[in-house]
């Protein structure tokens, strides 16, 4: 299929376009699909269904600063995300203090694209009563979008409890739980540390979900030896869905004039989380893992799985759908490139979905699942395989072989044409 798209009336092309913020802000609306509030108008569908939460997209805001107030929340719902999980909120936001610069860029060789980006931030240091206040605000005047609360607390069951009940009371529609921050919190007991210690996770899962009584996802570490580990204990203990990856601890590097790492606080830094196009095939190989664990062990539950990673086009989108992903979130991507790149995301799967005559997201979620397995099998395939093609060879070793009753066919065997 040509690159040229047809949507409605206009004719795109645009996997090929460069994602530049510049780019994005000059383009026109019109060379983008057509939204209803999140909804495509037209060519395949991407609205989907998720723990009875219905999306007009699968594009999320990932929780961090895109979902850190009443404004970028708003952006983010008029430009047409099909969710927005707001910045991790816990009982006393006193206690987080961030410092900056807390950023800092990798960059390809050619010294202008960013391929990597590391954050040393902290939950939100809002208030939880200004955060609730605004979400709720933001249900009122969204009342069909959906919007997810990211949750951390310490190990105390009756703050848990207490922040669930709260967010509950101003609507929000789901909660995402913060098992997977990998810096400054960890010191508390929070966020990665939970997530690293299965059996802490699981016994924390059992609190919430017996207090919750929205979906619950439980947000995945990368840095653990086994993912699918507390990800089959979250489900175990009455989670709805799993969200992978969270970002993935690192030390961005040393500034070789200074000697100091980066992001440089004072001379100084601390490991931090990273993330953006780098870390894609890493948290695809973690998204794979998790849905073969689902369909081995929570096969018709209706358990979601949301993939974070590296996401900047449709294409990587598709990508995580077609290991099993129901949804996928996009935080540094935002940060990147603005809350309008959710045209290109949508355009650029449509695309793709055209391409392979697909006309909604379930035709092709896990469709690349069964071409994962173990090495030893894969040998085995292979040994097979070539011993097959052996015994289907065709043509004449030797010119002893030629026979008289089967001359005709014995030398059509041996034409390439």
């Amino acid at each position: 299929m040509p690159s040229a798209l047809a949507l409605g009336t206009c004719t795109l092309r645009r996997e090929r376009l460069a994602l530049r913020p510049r780019a994005i802000s000059k383009l026109s609306e019109h060379l983008w699909p057509f939204t209803d509030n999140g909804a495509v108008t037209s060519g395949p569908d991407l609205s989907v269904e998720v723990n009875g939460l219905k999306l007009p997209n699968p594009f999320v805001i990932g929780s961090g600063p895109p979902g850190t107030n009443y404004a970028v929340m708003k952006k983010a719902f008029e430009e047409g995300w099909g969710g927005v999980i707001c910045k991790t909120v816990s009982l006393d936001s006193s206690k987080v203090v961030n410092v900056t610069p807390r950023y800092a860029k990798l960059r390809a060789a050619d010294g202008k694209e960013v391929i990597g980006w590391e954050n040393i931030e902290l939950i939100s240091d809002r208030p939880l009563e200004v955060m609730l206040k605004e979400m709720k605000q933001l249900k009122q005047e969204f009342p069909d979008r959906i919007l997810i609360a990211s949750i951390m607390e310490e190990y105390t069951k009756a703050s848990w409890e207490e922040l669930i009940e709260r967010c509950e009371e101003v609507g929000v529609d789901a909660f995402e739980i913060n098992f997977s921050c990998p810096h400054g919190m960890p010191e508390r007991r929070m966020g990665m540390a939970m997530g690293q210690d299965p059996e802490l996770l699981g016994e924390v899962c059992g609190w919430i979900n017996a207090k919750a009584t929205k979906p619950v996802w439980a947000k995945m570490t990368p840095n653990i030896t086994d993912i699918t580990v507390p990800a089959h204990m979250a489900l175990a203990a009455g989670c709805e869905g799993v969200a992978a990856i969270n970002t993935i601890q690192s030390v961005m590097g040393i500034n070789l004039d200074t000697l100091r790492p980066e992001p440089s606080v004072e001379g100084h830094t601390t490991p931090g989380g990273y993330s953006s196009k780098a870390v894609k095939p890493i948290a695809l190989a973690k998204v794979m893992s998790i849905a073969k664990m689902m369909q081995r062990d929570f096969s018709g539950s209706g358990a979601s799985l949301s993939g974070i990673g590296g996401v900047n086009t449709g294409k990587d989108a598709a990508e995580f759908i077609l290991l099993g992903a129901d949804t996928v979130q996009v935080c540094t991507g935002v940060m990147l490139y603005g809350y309008p790149m959710i045209k290109k995301l949508c355009g650029g799967l449509q695309e793709f979905m055209q391409k392979h005559d697909f006309k909604n997201i379930a035709e092709f979620k896990g469709a690349s699942l069964p071409y994962f397995t173990t090495h030893m099998e894969l040998v085995r395939m292979q040994r097979e395989a070539i011993e097959s093609r052996r015994k289907e060879r065709v043509g004449l070793a030797k010119d002893d072989d030629w026979s008289g009753d089967g001359f005709v066919k014995e030398a059509e065997s041996m034409v390439a044409n």
